[in-house]
């Protein structure tokens, strides 16, 4: 009987061990997400991006950092001032992503909370810089055209700070 316990005893301890090196040793990216490396020893964040599915790391020197890369929507309010001196409140909505490829660049530089810091400075940047090259009743009768102009300038500013722009429109 002492002979039955030891032996169930051993067991389970290994089986302890091997599940807790199992549960630290590996780590799930979900679908919409990508993970970029983050590894102690080689000086910091690694160049590839992690896929999808389960993978395996190294516990204390590798640590994931998982980003979401679906495409969201944002909607930036600004007041800004016309050619003939008039204050607009506008608000901008953009449906924006991470460019993939560009992940682990993207958290060195900016970290986690890029959309944070990023999207509203070019937001109000670009719509000043257009809307100020307009009267006020040229926004309304060229709207199509401050649109236009508005989204191409904002879709070039989003690629310096990897990010792609599928939609942008003066809401």
């Amino acid at each position: 009987m002492d002979k039955a316990v030891g032996r169930l005893s051993g067991v389970a301890g290994t089986l302890a061990v091997a599940t807790f090196t199992a549960n630290t040793c590996l780590y799930t990216v979900d679908g919409g997400e990508r993970a970029v490396m983050f590894d102690t020893l080689r000086g910091g964040i690694l160049p590839g991006v992690i896929n999808e599915g389960t993978h395996f790391m190294i516990p204390v020197i590798q640590k994931p950092v998982i980003m979401d890369v679906r495409t969201k929507a944002r909607e930036i309010p600004s007041v800004t001032g016309t050619k003939d001196l008039q204050m607009v409140n506008i608000k901008l909505r953009v449906l924006w992503r991470p460019v993939i490829e560009s992940l682990p660049r993207l958290y060195r530089e900016l970290g986690t909370d890029f959309d944070e810091r990023v999207l509203p400075s070019i937001g109000n940047e670009v719509l000043k810089s257009v809307v100020a090259q307009y009267n006020a009743e040229e926004l309304l009768s060229k709207r199509g055209e401050v649109s236009d102009r508005i989204k191409k300038e904002l879709i070039k500013r989003g690629e310096q700070f990897y990010l792609t722009l599928d939609d942008v429109a003066i809401t």
